[in-house]
């Protein structure tokens, strides 16, 4: 006879169910507190308008009158042969011939190579301005040279000032830019700056110029 087998059925146990383990509660995190940024240190307004006004003088038109620019731009025109807007070899080549000089090609480079890039108008009275000046002066002489073209018995016509602060140079103001740095000036009701005043606010010093 076949034996029988019974499957025992194994005992179950009584399974408790594990506790799963609460997880210790993390302490609730605060929000970090926007950092606050701090205040963007601004230099003050008259510290700011001297710098922007200072800025004036490396444009070089102010450093001739209005009658010089129209003759050196008349010059300019007359040697710029090709009207391109800037003076180059041959052009330089054409004018020497007009005046009956022969030039080499070492002279006619070593002019060229005297301007930083293409000698163009403003380049070209850069040049004049350094000659005039022998390149000697440093950053207040040539603030003061500056202002002292617009100087007539110690008063600058606010007007034409404003004129050539937005209109000549490479390095123009904006309106609002001229509007702060003539906050800063001594401005008379006929519209005139005190020349000495405004020297002094621009290079920090008095200073006295020889006639």
């Amino acid at each position: 006879m076949e034996k029988k087998v019974k499957k025992k059925k194994a005992s179950s146990k009584d399974e408790t169910p594990a506790e799963t383990p609460t997880p210790s509660e993390a302490p609730a995190e605060t929000p970090a507190s926007a950092a606050t940024p701090s205040d963007s240190q601004r230099g003050s307004t008259r510290g700011s308008s001297s710098r922007r006004a200072k800025k004036a003088p490396s444009s070089v038109f102010v450093l001739f009158s209005q009658k010089q620019i129209a003759e050196f731009k008349e010059a300019f025109q007359l040697m710029d042969n090709d009207k391109d807007g800037v003076i180059g070899k041959n052009d330089l080549r054409s004018t020497f011939d007009a005046l009956g000089k022969l030039a080499s090609d070492k002279e006619l480079d070593d002019m060229l190579g005297e301007a930083p890039g293409p000698l163009n108008f403003t380049q070209l009275l850069t040049l004049f301005a350094e000659r005039m000046s022998g390149g000697g002066q440093d950053d207040d002489e040539v603030v003061i040279a500056a202002f002292k073209t617009f100087d007539m018995n110690g008063k600058i016509d606010s007007e034409k000032l404003r004129y050539a602060l937005t209109n000549w140079g490479n390095d123009k103001f904006s309106e609002d830019e001229v509007e702060d740095a003539f906050e800063q000036m001594v401005i008379d009701d006929k519209g005139f700056i005190d020349t000495a005043a405004l020297i002094e606010l621009l290079t920090g010093s008095a200073e006295e110029e020889e006639e």
